[in-house]
């Protein structure tokens, strides 16, 4: 008989059906994430990027700030947000310029914890599938051959032509388990080097960012020279 993976699926049992469906809402799932997160996270390298080249080239930290403005779709712009409302908090409290920096470096590290959060956002729907496709996809092959079993015990015959049939659709359900598997498993870790190439970026800037803060708190701190003071 003429192998064809579709009549396979048609004779296979409810049981059997019901697992290859999940297998393909699973597969179905896992690329649109992956497309998404694809795009995501070539977006959110490229606009890091590029706004740390405008944030270089501004002359003091008022128009580095108002640079990242121009795209508030960057990740850079909610870290210098959470910077800059900082930094204006404290000095209206009147803080020292060592909590000022101090009160700044913890903005900026929740800043960068919150934009790393929102990009891994549903990367564990794809090590879900990874890890649990295979045993969904065995548990359809498991039923599958103990129907093939109760099919020998109702014939009592255990030739290979009445045992085959129901062993090959059974096994259907591992192969389409493990094909859903492995592509969420390398975009999974494709994504994770992404992300950490990112995470690589906003510490980055992060760290500009609070040269630039201690820069403008030094220039206005007041200077002794020959008992004057020049600010």
């Amino acid at each position: 008989m003429e192998f064809s993976l579709f009549s396979m699926i048609l004779q296979a049992s409810l049981v059997a059906k019901g697992v290859l469906a999940l297998l393909l809402l699973m597969s179905v799932g896992s690329w649109a994430l992956m497309l998404q997160k694809y795009f995501a996270l070539g977006a959110a390298s490229r606009k890091a990027t590029e706004g740390m080249a405008r944030f270089d080239r501004a002359a003091n930290l008022r128009e580095a700030v108002q640079s990242l403005g121009a795209d508030p779709t960057s990740p850079l712009y909610f870290i210098a947000h959470q910077g800059v409302q900082e930094f204006n908090r404290s000095k209206e409290l009147g803080n020292s310029s060592e909590v000022v920096v101090d009160n700044v470096r913890r903005a900026l590290r929740q800043g960068v914890a919150t934009e790393l959060s929102r990009l891994q956002n549903s990367l564990s729907v794809l090590a879900t599938t990874a890890n649990t496709a295979p045993f969904i996809g065995l548990f359809g092959t498991v039923w599958g051959i103990m129907g093939s079993f109760h099919s020998i015990g109702m014939l009592k015959t255990a030739s290979l032509a009445t045992v085959a049939p129901g062993i090959s659709e059974a096994l259907v359900a591992t192969a389409i388990g493990l094909a859903v598997a492995v592509p969420a498993t390398i975009g999974f870790n494709i994504f994770m080097g992404k992300l950490s190439q990112v995470d690589t970026q906003l510490v980055n800037f992060a760290s500009t960012f609070l040269n630039r803060v201690q820069r403008e708190l030094n220039a206005h701190r007041p200077v002794q020279r020959t008992g004057a003071t020049e600010l």
